[in-house]
């Protein structure tokens, strides 16, 4: 049977209401499906007229009243029924005393019925463990599924976390992670790569790359560390810089090209890849230096530059 499954019946509640004196018996009806199949020792004291309710109508005889029935209070009628049960062996069901003592006298809400069985009167196994919620009969849980939920709750909660501390998360390639918890979820381009630096580097740095103080670093491990900082200060610059652009292009051959601009001095290198992964042309805008020589200066190199090579071919 589910876990999640329950029992109620309406023309029972409407006639009887459901207080501590029936409640056994309400759990007893024939259409419960958690009632055990066998008889129980309750089954067995009902056909004695022995039941909470009677014993509070009733009661039992007193001695000091000549052997006359003398009804007995709520809580006492339960001790009574609790004794007459202890008696008997077999499967019982057993109404659970409340917290509070005041509730023995008035209706509540909620009644846990204990499904036990019982050898001996001080040797008892449970088997089951029930819940009356407003006239509603439901089974306690295993520990099983109990534990199942509480991951269950604990796995979302964690999942939650993680989701709303990944918004925060700032990394950079040459500290790595950190943390900001003061940005907006959806200002993420705002964070000033410069400033983070600046704020943990120096602490960070330290315990990265050597644990030893300040003061106790060689020149040279001490120069080795502004290197480092001047050298992430250039990587930040040049990713925030517009100069160094990649444009895409189609080229309608193989293989690299290179034009030269004689204007500007500016060598375009261009190539493609036609290696199934990427089609897209890069070209590259290289500045070359001016020549400072003049044109006769030029023509008098080219000049001489032919006659070495007419004598080569002479000889």
């Amino acid at each position: 049977m589910s876990e999640t499954a329950s029992f109620v019946d309406p023309v029972y509640l409407a006639r009887f209401g459901l207080f501590r004196a029936n409640v056994l018996n309400y759990f007893l009806h024939p259409l419960n499906p958690f009632r055990t199949q066998v008889n129980t020792s309750n089954e067995y004291l009902e056909m004695q007229q022995v039941t909470i309710g009677l014993l509070m109508q009733i009661g039992i005889p007193n001695a000091n009243s000549g052997g006359m029935c003398v009804p007995l209070p709520p809580k006492a009628a339960e001790e009574e029924y609790a004794r007459a049960l202890s008696r008997l062996t077999g499967e019982q069901y057993e109404l659970m005393p409340p917290v509070d003592p005041q509730q023995y006298a008035q209706p509540s809400p909620l009644y846990t019925i204990r499904h036990v069985l019982r050898k001996n009167p001080s040797s008892v196994k449970v088997l089951g463990i029930y819940y009356v919620v407003e006239g509603v009969i439901y089974k306690s849980p295993s520990v099983r599924s109990l534990m199942k939920a509480n991951v269950t709750r604990t796995l979302e909660g964690l999942a939650g976390a993680c989701s709303a501390l990944s918004v925060c998360a700032r990394f950079q390639p040459s500290m790595g992670y950190a943390w900001n918890f003061d940005k907006a979820v959806d200002d993420y381009d705002d964070v000033d790569p410069v400033a983070l630096m600046k704020l943990h580097k120096r602490t960070k740095r330290r315990k990265v790359l050597d644990n030893r103080k300040t003061g106790e670093r060689n020149e040279a491990e001490e120069e080795g560390l502004r290197a480092t900082g001047a050298i992430d200060q250039i990587l930040v610059r040049l990713s925030k810089s517009s100069v160094l652009t990649t444009g895409l292009s189609s080229a309608p051959g193989d293989g690299a090209t290179e034009t030269i601009n004689p204007d500007n001095h500016t060598t375009i290198l261009g190539g493609s890849s036609n290696d199934g992964n990427n089609d897209a042309n890069t070209k590259i805008a290289v500045a070359e230096p001016a020549s400072t020589d003049s044109p006769a200066s030029i023509l008098g190199k080219r000049v001489r530059d032919d006659e070495v090579v007419a004598e080569g071919a002479k000889q």
